[in-house]
């Protein structure tokens, strides 16, 4: 199967139906969850996708390390190729021309500034033939920083004409959410985030549910599901009725 087709089956189509067009060039969206339900596999689930449109994305962690991260994007496209398996290409030599569009940076939220950080990732558009339009911030700790700060990479993006997608870990005492749904630690982010997406578990899959879009409260599950075994994001199956013989 060639990667334009891995491209049109991805579930991310649903999430771009779902936000008309998906988050889009000046867009910020957030992914919210608990620790470990699978925001970072979701990011990279993203990334994956914009690089097998052959769009260059930038990963900024801020984790102390980014072997894990480079196991991420490995692990997840294994599993993104074996079903169904790829036809026309060998899997891992494709994976070789995927990861040329992607650039991890590493960084330390304590210590640096947020105008540090953006003329680093403006450097390397700038300046290389690198010509990003998807930027990934993972490991940020929103319970650290400042409204003002996401002002910044809410300006440089529009400015740079990208899209920019956070993860954000939930913590702390209960309840973690207010009565509209809303992460309390995101709530004074709120009129500066685009999308924002709470994943919570379902029984044995975790789902996505659409809080903020463009500033309206859509608030309701998406037909999208992230399985905990493998780290994928599928479309949520639905049980036909099944048919009743004629009385």
């Amino acid at each position: 199967m060639p990667k334009t087709d891995l491209v049109k089956r991805s579930p991310i189509r649903v999430l771009d139906k779902t936000l008309r067009g998906g988050l889009g060039k000046g867009g910020v969206g957030v992914l919210a969850s608990r620790k470990g339900v699978g925001k970072t596999a979701c990011l990279v689930h993203i990334a994956l996708d914009k690089m097998l449109q052959d769009k260059p994305v930038i990963h900024v962690s801020y984790s102390s390390r980014v072997d894990h991260i480079i196991k991420w994007y490995e692990d997840l496209f294994r599993e993104i190729s074996r079903k169904p398996r790829l036809k026309d290409k060998d899997p891992a030599a494709l994976f070789e021309d995927l990861i040329r569009n992607r650039v991890i940076m590493n960084f330390r939220q304590e210590g640096t500034k947020t105008e540090q950080i953006l003329r680093s990732v403006e450097a390397l558009i700038v300046h290389t033939p690198f010509a990003a339009e998807t930027v990934i911030v993972d490991g940020y700790d929103f319970a650290a920083a400042e409204p003002e700060d996401l002002v910044r990479f809410r300006d440089f993006a529009v400015r740079r004409g990208l899209e920019i997608w956070f993860s954000a870990s939930l913590k702390g005492p209960q309840p973690l959410f207010n009565e509209e749904g809303v992460p309390r630690l995101l709530d004074p982010y709120l009129d500066l985030i685009d999308v924002l997406m709470t994943l919570r578990f379902q029984g044995e899959q975790v789902g996505f549910h659409l809080i903020r879009h463009r500033g309206r409260k859509p608030r309701g599950r998406l037909r999208l599901t992230l399985d905990p075994t493998t780290l994928l994001i599928a479309r949520e199956k639905t049980s036909r009725p099944s048919a009743r013989k004629p009385s």
